[in-house]
């Protein structure tokens, strides 16, 4: 599937080997090289209905709602942290310091 797709090598254009060997005695004005044609593709296209289409957009803002459900439930979770660890802090502070006072 990821690996590179070659030509066959009887579809390289005439020439190629020629032209390296060419002589600067007479240089003739070369004609227009011809334009490569595309080929068509032979995987399946993809056929968007209304339907499916609004299934798509219900399905993408879902995701993105759980996900920031998820991403606002660990700032609280990390934020309930810092909190408890700041009243532990001042807590122990003032233990400390009613200890040095006596």
């Amino acid at each position: 599937m990821f690996t590179p797709k070659y030509p066959p090598q009887d579809t390289a254009p005439p020439g190629t080997a020629a032209s390296t060997a060419r002589t600067p005695a007479a240089v003739q004005p070369s004609a227009p090289a011809p334009v490569p044609v595309a080929r068509a593709s032979n995987r399946p296209t993809v056929q968007l209905t209304p339907g499916s289409a609004l299934a798509l957009a219900a399905g993408g803002g879902a995701v993105v709602l759980v996900v920031g459900a998820v991403l606002v439930s660990m700032l609280l979770a990390v934020a309930i942290t810092a909190a408890s660890v700041a009243v532990c802090a001042v807590v122990l502070r003032s233990l400390l310091n009613e200890e040095r006072n006596r």
